[in-house]
């Protein structure tokens, strides 16, 4: 059976173009398990512009879009909806270069490291703390736990400020 999986692998090949596996999959490959309704990706809007008929090909249709997102439902029942998150390239390609080559149904796919994809929790709550926080802040609490990182250190310091704020640093410091 075809999955949203042997579908993105297919079409992100066929195009050309990298997609990097974030959202609970991502999460779940660091040892957090959550369930999660979708698949999401990040992706440069150039790149998604080149998947995008092949997506409506294959029986996706776009849900809701904004400038850094959209998302795609599927008319087939086997096919998860799935998230893209757009991000520019020197972005992607640094993500890339960290990332960890996992496979999911057979496919091969990048998920961000560790320290990137809290960056990324980090970037989405800042940004859209009211839909956001419920998600992510306890994603971000239980990958720090479950892979024993040291959320006191330096460097876990200044990734929060760059990529959140004071206060949700501060959260994670009274949440663990």
């Amino acid at each position: 059976m075809t999955t949203v999986f042997h579908l993105i692998s297919a079409i992100s090949k066929k195009a050309g173009v990298s997609c990097i596996l974030v959202g609970g999959f991502a999460v779940n490959y660091y040892k957090y398990t959550r369930q999660t309704a979708d698949v999401d990706f990040l992706i440069t809007k150039e790149d998604f512009e080149k998947i995008a008929g092949l997506l409506k090909e294959a029986g996706y249709k776009q849900d809701y879009t904004q400038k850094v997102f959209t998302r795609l439902k599927s008319s087939k029942y086997n096919l998860w909806d799935i998230d893209f998150m757009f991000v520019d390239k020197e972005t992607l390609l640094e993500i890339i270069k960290d990332g960890k080559e996992i496979n999911i149904a057979g496919q091969k796919f990048t998920v961000p490291s560790l320290y990137n994809l809290i960056a990324l929790k980090l970037h989405s709550i800042k940004y859209n703390p009211k839909v956001r926080n419920i998600k992510d802040l306890p994603d971000i609490i239980n990958l720090i736990r479950i892979n024993e990182v040291d959320f006191k250190s330096k460097k876990f310091q200044k990734l929060c400020l760059k990529y959140g704020t004071k206060e949700i640093y501060n959260e994670i410091l009274e949440s663990i």
